[in-house]
């Protein structure tokens, strides 16, 4: 694919590109993301394209701090590795989703060499999605009901803008937290403690 995205709108938004966007092999989905890096794009298991500006100066830093926390945690661990905001993952339902954070356990070895390098055709076990001001919120929650749906055992849906987390489990209801000061990973993530006031900035 050739087109570059240009002159585009500052927050997420869709492109609906119809029978276009349906007719691109996995080949060609991933190398139009190569050739508009500046963006984080996304698609739908409806085939629509979600583009993405880079973060803000301070939700990356919030970004870069769970990052962090997320890979001194797994590195003790060392049952799975994880992954930042740039990691493209294929879900079962067809859609191409890039979490804030991600993490996966051991499957990600029997992935071949050839997965590994593109859009791995995996949903991650764990997953973080930060909700920054211009992101509707029902959008992210629709994304996280997605994870859910397609394997994630573990989900945070972090707002910084209400200082809350809302949690996923498969077969549980959302458990919304207000302004909490630590965020527990147990028992899917063994040992995790996240404290908050890296996030919130406190």
């Amino acid at each position: 694919m050739s087109s570059h995205l240009a002159q585009l709108p500052s927050g997420p938004f869709i492109l609906r590109m119809g029978p276009v966007s349906e007719k691109f092999t996995e080949q060609e989905f991933f190398d139009f993301c190569q050739l508009n890096r500046d963006w984080r794009i996304e698609r739908t298991g409806e085939g629509e394209v979600i583009a993405m500006p880079p973060a803000g100066g301070e939700s990356g830093n919030r970004n870069f701090e769970l990052i962090g926390a997320i890979r001194a945690w797994s590195k003790t661990d060392g049952t799975g590795i994880g992954f930042d905001s740039s990691t493209g993952f294929r879900l079962p339902n067809g859609a191409v989703r890039s979490p804030d954070a991600s993490w996966v356990r051991a499957r990600w070895d029997s992935l071949s060499e050839s997965d590994r390098k593109r859009f791995a055709p995996i949903c991650p076990d764990f997953v973080v999605e930060f909700r920054s001001e211009s992101d509707p919120l029902a959008a992210i929650q629709e994304k996280m009901e997605e994870y859910v749906a397609n394997g994630a055992q573990l989900g945070w849906l972090i707002d910084r803008i209400e200082r809350t987390v809302c949690v996923y489990r498969p077969g549980s209801d959302v458990r919304r937290l207000d302004n909490p000061e630590v965020l527990s990973g147990e028992p899917e993530l063994k040992g995790f403690p996240l404290q908050m006031s890296e996030i919130w900035g406190d």
